[in-house]
């Protein structure tokens, strides 16, 4: 056992059961940092042949652009600990999430600690990826500087790069999106291969909905029933490298039934494309982390918290409610708050969410969260009044610019006659009128 494990373990220990105060106890305690130590994985794959297809459509998706973004961020966030390490990125337009899941038997070797990385995927790195043969022996090191790919014919190294912006609104909004998904279908190999070769050609403008008729999966411009809607429908092109090895696809679509995520199965890994509505619209300007920002919670409880966990570890509220003997309405403020930075992460076909350990400032969520800045503003300056506050109806004018803005929130169904409300009825997070209603009541 390592002297960060130990002191990790021993800190768990003091900590458990403690309740809040565990959080605290836990910022306050020093413990070895994880910065201190360079690698926190070093193996070989078992299999390299897949793991290569996927890291090179992981690099597609970073180095594309469905919108009018140029292509700028080509820089993948690798996770490493829990005996499983992930891979994940946006595309430039933030529409389009991909995630690479290597579970523990895609990988041979040893974990000496836990933490997350950010590289690019260059030239030299991408022509070691499009070298690989099957069955070749390809070694993977991933440490806080950087990621090595070792193979016989060479060696590929990306340094550590800074953790765009961008890309972290994007992990905030698309794990919510995420979490919320329903399965819709399955598909083995062969229906698979038939879909895609049903994909129209080009950039196609206007929906396209994925139907299954007569048996048969196809891709179809007219709305069904039980269709999946899919929004820019090109950006399917992105998975073409990885069909002629996959085993499964499992489909999946959002409450909403405006996003949809595809996770293709190969057995020892999994691969996830999200995509956002449209191919113009991103994952990071839809705003919904704001609907669960409801109380404020001292900084401490977060990094506490971040303290606690394991990059890649399973976050259950609940268990950890229980655990820790914590009230379950702090723990579902402190999950929210942990969304807002992007530390969070959900798993579709595990149905749950997972902890990333990021380079953090708990000024984050404001500065990414200007409407939640603005609702905060709209509180301090007392320019909410009360019409009616009853369990299932809350109605109030909030002060606006020359007007005064009537929010309604009935059986916690939110409205208001703002433009911004107006105008995208939701679909991109409420407003800040309503956000300051809700921290308010």
């Amino acid at each position: 056992m390592t002297d960060f494990q130990y002191q990790y373990n021993t800190l768990s220990t003091l900590t458990k059961g403690n309740g809040i105060n565990s959080l605290i106890l836990a910022h306050q305690t020093e413990i070895e940092e994880v910065n201190n130590i360079p690698c926190f994985f070093w193996g070989n794959l078992t299999d390299s042949y897949i793991t290569a297809k996927c890291w090179t459509t992981l690099a597609k998706v970073v180095r594309s652009s469905f919108g009018p973004i140029p292509i700028t961020l080509k820089d993948p966030i690798v996770s490493a600990g829990t005996e499983r390490i992930r891979f994940e990125g946006f595309s430039s337009c933030n529409g389009v999430y991909a995630r690479l899941d290597m579970m523990p038997e895609a990988i041979d070797g040893e974990f000496l600690a836990n933490g997350t990385t950010n590289v690019d995927f260059n030239e030299p790195m991408l022509n070691a990826l499009n070298a690989i043969q099957k069955n070749e022996k390809v070694t993977l090191a991933v440490g806080q500087k950087d990621v090595q790919v070792i193979t016989s014919k060479t060696k590929a190294v990306e340094k550590k790069v800074t953790l765009p912006t961008r890309w972290i609104k994007g992990l905030t909004s698309v794990q919510l999106y995420l979490a919320e998904m329903q399965f819709k279908f399955e598909l083995n190999k062969i229906e698979t291969l038939q879909l895609f070769q049903s994909l129209p050609k080009g950039n196609v403008k206007g929906d396209f909905y994925v139907v299954k008729r007569a048996g048969k999966f196809m891709f179809s411009a007219l709305a069904s029933k039980d269709g999946l809607r899919i929004g820019g429908v090109h950006r399917l092109r992105l998975l073409d490298g990885i069909l002629p090895v996959v085993k499964k696809v499992y489909v999946y679509e959002s409450e909403n039934k405006e996003t949809c995520a595809f996770v293709c199965d190969f057995g020892k890994q999994q691969m996830l494309l999200a995509f956002s509505p449209d191919a113009y619209r991103g994952f990071s300007g839809e705003g919904k982390v704001l609907e669960a920002i409801t109380e404020e919670l001292p900084l401490e409880y977060i990094y506490g918290l971040n303290a606690l966990l394991k990059s890649n570890e399973t976050f259950t509220p609940s268990l950890l409610s229980i655990e820790h003997d914590i009230d379950f309405n702090t723990i579902e403020n402190l999950t929210a708050g942990l969304s807002s930075m992007g530390l969070l992460g959900y798993d579709l076909t595990a149905g749950n969410h997972f902890y990333r350990q990021l380079p953090f400032k708990t000024d984050r969520i404001l500065s990414m969260n200007p409407r939640l800045k603005n609702a905060k503003k709209i509180i301090n300056n007392d320019e909410v009044t009360f019409i009616k506050k009853e369990a299932n109806i809350i109605e109030a004018y909030v002060k606006g610019t020359g007007v005064n803005h009537k929010v309604a929130i009935i059986n916690n169904i939110p409205q208001c006659t703002c433009n911004w409300f107006t105008q995208y009825k939701g679909k991109r997070g409420i407003c800040k009128h309503i956000l300051a209603v809700k921290m308010m009541s």
